[in-house]
């Protein structure tokens, strides 16, 4: 049989198979200076962390958590009520399950830990309602999980819908609707707080501030000079002031352009402050990738007879929005941990829940517990926005020719 005959099946390039001291050697121990700085690595890590262990496990009282623990996740929230953040929180559980099995399949090890949360949280002392919700938080997300692999094709196009319906959602189920009599009775505003309170300032200030950040870098990009006057003033204007005035400003002079007599509830007016500055932000970083995309493509799509419209649209602004994800995920975990600063006007999200728990006279002086616990939630949720960037980075080849 000929060569040219013969099927030839393409082989894949040989892989070394380490055991675990041949990964050590490899990994950690190659050559001498790499041996120098792992040891070296090795006492800092022990010697730091071994005064932090000890006093983590033997004298920290970590009481102050536990007992405290609802006021940090919800705040006031009526506990009649709760039943609605358990809700929110089995849906988003059973959404990322679904993401999770149709485009993250493989990464067990950030898999494990979103499994791993709602099961930490349940060897928490708490009631047994609780537990059961936590259960059923991890249930709903191998639900989705296990629908996101077994049917990817019917769910995949479904997905985006379902995030974007999500969110509203969030928002309609917690505050309510109707009279107190209703099937979902309204809950005021100075009951949110806590970790409750810090998600949905994230959330809104995401969700608005996207579209409201691509209009004005279109609009500063404009070739009508009072668009681009109007964006480029609101952008300067409001990158030019510390997130700090923002919120003062939302709370204390957004009431002076209302009709007399109407009112604005201060954590709506928080949310708007939020929105307004990072959207002033984010227009910028969308300016930098419009103009990161070659002219070239503009004109080619111009000879196609695409109009300058749908060559925004369907060209141009895809590629710069794929170009810039890293940043947008940097700017959103950074909205995250901003949103601690609406404490000083009153609003008892995470941190401010932290302070009124440290007032109490039976946890004066535990300061670093509480910090430490808070800080752990902070570097959590940030950690898990980093890894859904990077993946999302992986699956649409940002950064690879």
């Amino acid at each position: 049989m000929s060569y040219s005959n013969a099927t030839t099946a393409v082989l894949p390039p040989p892989t070394e198979r380490y055991s675990a001291l041949g990964w050590l050697r490899k990994n950690l121990f190659g050559a001498w200076y790499d041996a120098l700085f792992t040891l070296v690595a090795f006492y800092l890590v022990f010697t730091l962390g071994r005064g932090l262990l000890i006093w983590v496990f033997t004298q920290a009282r970590w009481a102050v958590i536990t007992t405290n623990l609802r006021l940090f996740m919800v705040g006031q929230y009526p506990a009649a009520h709760i039943w609605r953040v358990w809700l929110c929180i089995a849906i988003l559980a059973f959404i990322i399950g679904v993401t999770w099995g149709i485009w993250v399949y493989g990464r067990r090890i950030p898999g494990l830990l979103l499994l791993a949360l709602p099961v930490a949280f349940m060897l928490l002392p708490s009631a047994l309602v609780n537990r059961m919700a936590l259960a059923a938080v991890g249930g709903a997300g191998l639900l989705g999980f296990g629908l996101g692999r077994l049917s990817p094709r019917l769910t995949r196009r479904a997905v985006p819908f379902i995030w974007a319906i999500y969110f509203p959602l969030v928002i309609l189920l917690i505050s309510g609707f109707g009279g107190d009599k209703s099937v979902l009775p309204p809950v005021p505003t100075n009951l949110w707080g806590g970790l409750l309170l810090t998600f949905l300032l994230t959330v809104v200030g995401i969700v608005f501030s996207f579209p409201m950040g691509v209009l004005l870098a279109l609009g500063r990009r404009s070739q009508l000079p009072i668009i681009s006057a109007l964006s480029v003033a609101f952008i300067e204007l409001v990158r030019g002031v510390p997130f700090v005035s923002i919120i003062f400003m939302s709370q204390l002079m957004l009431p002076l352009f209302l009709p007399e007599g109407m009112t604005i509830d201060r954590v709506i007016r928080a949310m708007a402050g939020v929105t307004i500055f990072s959207a002033a932000y984010l227009a910028e970083n969308v300016r930098g990738g419009l103009q990161s995309i070659p002219q070239g493509q503009v004109e080619a799509a111009h000879a196609l007879g695409l109009s300058g419209f749908k060559t925004m649209l369907l060209i141009v602004l895809p590629q710069a929005l794929r170009a810039i994800i890293p940043v947008l995920v940097g700017q959103f975990i950074s909205l995250f941990k901003d949103t601690s600063l609406v404490v000083i006007v009153g609003l008892l999200e995470l941190l401010g829940i932290a302070k009124a728990v440290l007032a109490q006279p039976d946890f004066l002086g535990l300061q670093t517990e509480v910090y430490l616990f808070i800080s752990v939630l902070y570097g959590i949720f940030c950690y898990l926005m980093s890894a859904v960037s990077q993946r999302l980075e992986t699956a649409l080849g940002v950064g690879v020719r």
